[in-house]
């Protein structure tokens, strides 16, 4: 990574952030004790900061309450330590600007959405979602690029947007996300969202500043250090880490059912309950089968985030 972005709400902004899982109860309520672990642990494996209420914190499955607890736990447990970039991306454009006025008055960093969902699904839909959502606070403002394609020429325009300073990429075409870094004229930020790929983009050297991902909640060691031996020059060593990540990567994405994906948390000694509906939650007994995979795999290691 060679990026050098001098404006201040860039400062310290450059590496590996953790999509943070929401932690359940038994009850189905939002866990603020496993958040404050959570965000404890991250820290300490080098993480630098959080991406919250997104994809993976299954943003769009909690009610506006429960988003506001989430952020307001993790600002309170973080204390200014890492960044947190907080997805308010909602189906009515009004709820999401509440929610980022939310975020700003809590004490978060940066503010990020992704384009309407169901109405609107167009460019010109896209261009007033995240101008409106963007202008609604004095945050820097993140595009969260999802299963869209990128067009440089036509996409460039939402930099144009106040307060639009940065992007997360979960796509693969590293070659039209550097075309569209090339045509802006201003200070931004990219980061690449396909834990996988993390070093693909890294190897682009002016691209992208760090990713940002699911895989980062269960091996974040692993993607911090990715980040830095590409900082480094130390593409090789980097690759050894990428390659034993992607092993991870393709247990967790086995099933469609995202609790699988939690089911590393419990394993790791941070219970983070299920995913809820549509996912299911896992039995006992599908539960046990699964661990017994992850250690036959031998790259997570069980109970690691334990400790307080």
């Amino acid at each position: 990574m060679r990026v050098n972005l001098e404006g201040a709400e860039f400062q310290g902004m450059a590496g590996a952030y953790t999509a943070l899982f929401t932690p359940f109860t038994r009850e189905n309520r939002v866990n603020v004790e496993m958040l404050e672990r959570m965000v404890a642990y991250h820290l300490a494996q080098g993480l630098r900061g959080f991406y919250l209420t997104g994809s993976t914190g299954e943003g769009f499955l909690l009610n506006e309450a429960e988003r506001k607890l989430v952020v307001e736990t993790v600002v309170r447990a973080n204390r200014g330590r890492g960044k947190v970039i907080v997805h308010v991306g909602c189906l009515a454009t009004d709820d999401a600007v509440t929610l980022a006025r939310h975020a700003a008055a809590s004490g978060a960093d940066w503010v990020s959405s992704v384009a309407p969902v169901y109405f609107g699904q167009s460019f010109e839909g896209a261009f007033r979602h995240y101008q409106r959502i963007a202008e609604a606070t004095d945050l820097p403002f993140m595009v969260y690029s999802i299963g869209q394609a990128l067009v440089p020429e036509r996409d460039v325009r939402f930099f144009d947007i106040p307060n639009v300073k940065g992007i997360k990429y979960t796509g693969r075409d590293y070659y039209s996300a550097q075309r569209l870094r090339h045509l802006l004229g201003k200070e931004v930020i990219f980061f690449a969202g396909c834990d996988e790929q993390l070093l693909c983009a890294l190897v682009l050297g002016n691209v992208f500043s760090g990713g940002i991902g699911t895989t980062y909640n269960i091996i974040p060691a692993h993607f911090a250090r990715i980040c830095a031996l590409a900082e480094a020059g130390h593409f090789d060593e980097a690759a050894k880490i990428q390659d034993e990540a992607n092993r991870v990567v393709a247990l967790m994405i086995e099933s469609e059912n995202w609790s699988y994906r939690k089911a590393f948390m419990r394993y790791i000694g941070l219970d983070c309950g299920a995913c809820r509906y549509p996912y299911a939650p896992l039995s006992e007994v599908e539960y046990e089968t699964f661990a017994r995979k992850i250690a036959e795999q031998g790259i997570v290691q069980a109970e690691c985030g334990s400790s307080r």
